[in-house]
């Protein structure tokens, strides 16, 4: 693994670790049958709202991550230059 890489890596496990809200995508498979009635469509539309939640909460942390990176390599290069 890159030096960089894992440094994203370790970023993005700090972060999830601090973030008390930490959801996983649902899987109900139950919703997923081939004959839907009213209400079971209406389940799988809440399952599929709820992850698409979840997933621009992922999003948003590893667009987080990507930024403390990229900081953290200006501040290196910046402090390693010849004046």
């Amino acid at each position: 693994m890159s030096e960089r890489r894992k440094r994203l890596h370790d970023l993005l496990l700090t972060l999830i670790n601090k973030d008390s809200e930490f959801e996983f995508i649902e899987e109900d498979s139950s919703d997923l049958t081939s004959s839907y009635s009213e209400k079971d469509t209406l389940n799988l539309s809440r399952v599929i709202e709820k992850n698409r939640k979840i997933i621009k909460r992922y999003q948003a942390i590893v667009r987080t991550a990507v930024t403390l990176d990229a900081l953290m390599d200006s501040e290196n290069e910046e402090n390693y230059k010849i004046k």
